[in-house]
């Protein structure tokens, strides 16, 4: 694999915490688009147990915790990301009903049928889609729901450049069609499923990296981990720019049955 396919997995853990816990949104994503599939989910009430996996600091967890009732757990294997998590939650005096706690997607330490809903914007390809979603449905009540945004070809066929970056970052990637029919081999009702549009990615990810790529090169001058991580992240922006109309990500939404 080339310096420039490299996945964000090839790189020191600490790096990729300390470079991400300076923005905003660790993923594509934006307000508008959790709170359009938070519109598909039916009956949550006080009682309700909420849960974010992957949630990073927690930007998302937060427009749901202030748009619908519940108790919320978000959860990352980042440290730091749940410190910064906690005191967001409380500077928007979310306290009582949202915690962060640091644990992997990959063993969820929580009872079966333990929640109402899950989410996770940007982090199921941590573990894999259909992994993922095999693995979680255990954790959810009948007729709880899951609600993932995942990375997804627009297209049946495109161009060889982004073709290979995607299949060495994340062989899993696939039309949406295809990741509809996993979501409902895996034991889910296909609630529905939307395309995040250009401005998740463009204005909410990649345009607050540029200032942060120049204070993380200033304080790791020489390092040259830190280098490639940021010629990494500029590449994918830069491959996204060129290539947008063939990928992106998608919201699913399903219930389970």
């Amino acid at each position: 694999m080339s310096n420039e396919n490299k996945s964000i997995h090839d790189f020191d853990f600490d790096l990729i915490c300390e470079y991400f816990s300076s923005l905003e949104r660790q993923g594509p994503g934006s307000p508008e688009a959790t709170l359009k599939a938070l519109s598909f989910i039916d009956n949550l009430s006080n009682d309700s147990r909420i849960i974010d996996l992957g949630c990073g600091t927690g930007g998302q967890t937060m427009t749901l915790a202030q748009h619908t009732p519940g108790q919320f757990i978000g959860m990352d294997i980042f440290p730091k990301f749940i410190e910064l998590f906690n005191l967001n939650a409380k500077n928007k005096g979310l306290t009582e009903r949202v915690t962060g706690v640091v644990g992997s997607m990959e063993e969820v330490p929580f009872p079966e049928e333990e929640f109402d809903l899950i989410w996770s914007e940007g982090a199921i390809y941590n573990i894999g889609y259909v992994r993922g979603l095999n693995e979680w449905r255990k954790f959810l009540k009948w007729g709880g729901y899951i609600a993932v945004t995942e990375v997804s070809w627009f297209t049946e066929t495109r161009p060889d450049e982004i073709n290979q970056f995607w299949l060495d970052a994340y062989p899993q990637i696939d039309t949406i069609p295809n990741k509809i029919n996993q979501l409902q081999k895996a034991g889910y009702l296909p609630v529905a499923s939307f395309v995040l549009p250009e401005n998740c990615w463009t204005d909410n990810f990649y345009a607050p990296q540029v200032e942060a790529q120049k204070i993380f090169l200033q304080k790791h001058k020489g390092n040259k981990t830190a280098e490639e991580l940021v010629a990494n992240e500029q590449h994918e922006a830069k491959l996204y720019s060129q290539y947008k109309e063939y990928y992106g990500y998608v919201f699913y939404i399903g219930k389970k049955i």
